[in-house]
């Protein structure tokens, strides 16, 4: 079954709904750049850079470059694990917050950056269940808004500079107000069940060992006050 880390109530605790607490920005429209303001933004976002992770410009016009997304996902993800030969799948809890680095390219698309991401860490859900959001620090303000499959994270990571203060990444599930229960497949469903009734168990043992400690207090305490004597 895995190691399934939170109780199973975050599995919804976590949802966001459309008017959720992020405020949903307007869409930056995507400006074109000859080759000539491309090499300039790269030599200024370079020498900007202080971790390494610098853009590289081809002669094709294409460049390549590196975007950190951070994770911030509240339902467990299926991870693929090959055990003697044998390829089984482990759910479990991503640590939230945890930071990735990813090489892409100027023409990789939101769609295809998700995708990379999964396949990186061997992730076997659908990748329709995620999307990518910008957040941006604006006038002592946060914003934080969902990125169309078609727009290009690296364009965005140029135009921005390297500070991840001005803008990030970050990876979360869909927002939606509901479970879209049809997007998980068979085996996850069955994980929830079987999380669900172990979890139940432990609730209820757990809450009739609180009880007996209450009931031995309350007769050890009705003990003291009706003593003979």
């Amino acid at each position: 079954m895995g190691l399934w880390l939170v109780w199973f109530g975050s599995l919804f605790s976590g949802w966001w709904s459309s008017s959720g607490r992020d405020d949903q920005k307007e869409r930056e429209p995507h400006i074109y750049l000859t080759k000539e303001v491309i090499k300039e933004k790269i030599q200024n976002y370079n020498s900007d850079v202080t971790d390494k992770l610098k853009m590289t410009l081809n002669s094709n016009g294409i460049y390549t470059g590196f975007i950190k997304v951070q994770m911030e996902l509240c339902r467990p993800i299926t991870v693929r694990t090959s055990v003697k030969a044998h390829n089984n799948e482990t759910a479990f809890y991503s640590p939230k917050g945890y930071m990735n680095t990813l090489h892409i390219s100027s023409t990789n698309t939101v769609h295809e950056v998700i995708e990379a991401l999964l396949k990186k860490f061997l992730v076997a859900d659908n990748p329709a269940k995620f999307a990518l959001y910008k957040r941006c620090h604006k006038e002592d303000q946060v914003y934080t808004c969902k990125l169309s499959d078609r727009e290009h994270p690296l364009y965005l990571r140029l135009v921005a500079g390297p500070g991840t203060d001005t803008l990030s990444f970050v990876l979360r599930e869909h927002e939606t107000g509901e479970v879209m229960w049809e997007a998980f497949s068979l085996p996850e469903l069955q994980n929830f069940l079987r999380i669900l009734d172990k979890e139940e168990d432990e609730q209820l043992q757990n809450l009739k060992r609180r009880y007996a400690v209450y009931r031995d207090k309350l007769e050890e305490a009705l003990g003291v006050v009706w003593k003979p004597g």
